[in-house]
């Protein structure tokens, strides 16, 4: 099928999700334009509590995330960095979220750093009951609204416990939370400190 300029196009008629006839979009492609927008417009507009960047120039879908820890809360000074991945398929899919700064939550994951929150779960419904399929990952998502969740689980004055992914540090704030809140504080002081090394 002919482009509009006359030049032969290698696609036939429109492809799924593109707005203009014969444009070839890969979802990487699709994804690269929307996560530039989104850094550009964090850049622009910084949002308090967080700042973000890219880990490596030429790499769009790894961001570099700083979480300043809330105030009047476990986390308050802390400094604590955080990675994005974002998969080829974004918005349609979630992208994970990794602390690098050493973590003790009943929703990190602490083997691998990995954020353990409803925005991030996989569309749809939640095979063991604990989520509605609205709390859990919409196209409709930014990293905004991500970092804003994040920043609100650790908020919490005491963290949700019902599908935790650290389950010892789900034990330790049932059996005993001033053990936990220590750790907390300890960590929390630490990623400051290591931040300024």
């Amino acid at each position: 099928m002919p482009a509009p300029n006359g030049v032969s196009s290698p696609y036939n008629g429109s492809r799924p999700g593109s707005t203009k006839p014969g444009t070839p979009i890969s979802s990487t492609a699709n994804s690269s334009l929307i996560l530039r927008k989104q850094l550009l417009d964090l850049q622009k507009s910084p949002v308090d509590g967080f700042s973000a960047g890219l880990v490596d120039d030429d790499n769009i879908l790894e961001w570099q995330i700083v979480i300043m820890g809330p105030a009047d809360t476990l986390y308050e000074g802390a400094i604590l960095k955080a990675r994005l991945i974002f998969p080829p398929e974004f918005p349609l899919l979630p992208p994970k979220m990794i602390f690098d700064s050493e973590m003790w939550h009943p929703n990190g994951n602490d083997k691998k750093g990995e954020v353990c929150v409803s925005i991030l779960h996989q569309p749809g419904e939640d095979e063991w009951g604990y989520e509605d399929a609205g709390e859990r990952w919409l196209p409709v998502h930014t990293v905004e609204s991500v970092l804003i969740s994040v920043i609100s689980l650790l908020s919490q004055d005491v963290p949700d416990l019902n599908s935790p992914a650290n389950v010892d540090a789900a034990k330790e704030v049932r059996e005993d939370f001033a053990s936990y809140k220590k750790k907390v504080k300890r960590l929390a002081r630490r990623s400051a400190e290591e931040a300024y090394d």
